[in-house]
């Protein structure tokens, strides 16, 4: 064999090899993207800490048009036992058409991942393969409404905090609330307070006519105002009310 049909044969085999990995590598992608384009975070909250647990509410967004779906958070309950499975209960059909789902689940440990089940086929939100740990508030969301401290009942404030994606530095942001169950409203202003470490923002604000968390004519919304957009927070159209807050 001369040196010539060596070298071109060692050419012809290294470009397979490059197709073959490169065939891998594409095949590997279009996964990938199609579960994040399936499934994904949309945010969570922690509803409350007891004992040292945390009862964490995770909100799911789903894109599919499949006849049957089932979604479920996978969660490691603690690091010396295995992990556990809660099924989410759908909520409603976003204006894109995509689903958004809701899941409890209470854990001593954070991390948890999403798991889409659309006509028998599995899709994954692991956040890209690190898992999900509790710190996040935001995923797919623009804004949220996060819980604070209880409101104290000698007092007629309630504070109200926002968290929101920083699609740009120039944004307003407010909050729609009633003390008389929508027969009238005000519109209040929330000021920024801190970035988390995911870039996610968090804004502020003190209702100072709020009168309990059992008034059931208090409800309120947020508003995002941004780049010629406006997104709004209202839980989904039940609106936020007294009791949105972290119980101890």
């Amino acid at each position: 064999m001369t040196k010539t049909t060596k070298k071109n044969r060692i050419a012809a085999i290294l470009l397979t090899l490059a197709m073959t990995l490169g065939m891998f590598s594409a095949f590997g992608v279009t996964n990938a993207s199609a579960a994040t384009d399936k499934v994904s975070l949309y945010s969570s909250n922690i509803t409350f800490t007891k004992y040292g647990a945390r009862t964490y509410e995770v909100f799911i967004q789903t894109r599919d048009y499949a006849y049957n779906q089932e979604v479920y958070v996978h969660y490691n309950y603690m690091d010396s036992l295995g992990w556990s499975s809660t099924k989410a209960e759908y909520v409603t059909t976003l204006n894109d058409g995509s689903k958004i789902w809701k899941a409890y689940f209470s854990s001593f440990n954070t991390q948890y991942a999403i798991k889409f089940v659309a006509d028998g086929r599995e899709y994954w939100d692991n956040n890209y393969g690190r898992d999900y740990n509790g710190t996040e508030r935001l995923g797919t969301a623009p804004i949220t409404a996060e819980r604070s401290a209880a409101p104290s009942y000698n007092s007629n404030t309630f504070l109200v905090s926002a968290v929101l994606q920083n699609y740009a530095y120039n944004k307003n942001v407010f909050v729609r609330y009633t003390t008389d169950n929508w027969r009238t409203y005000k519109d209040q202003a929330l000021n920024y307070s801190n970035t988390y470490d995911d870039g996610t923002e968090c804004w502020k604000t003190v209702i100072s006519d709020y009168y309990g968390a059992f008034n059931d004519n208090f409800q309120y919304a947020l508003c995002y105002q941004v780049n010629g957009q406006e997104y709004w927070a209202n839980n989904f159209g039940a609106n936020y009310n007294g009791s949105f807050y972290i119980h101890h």
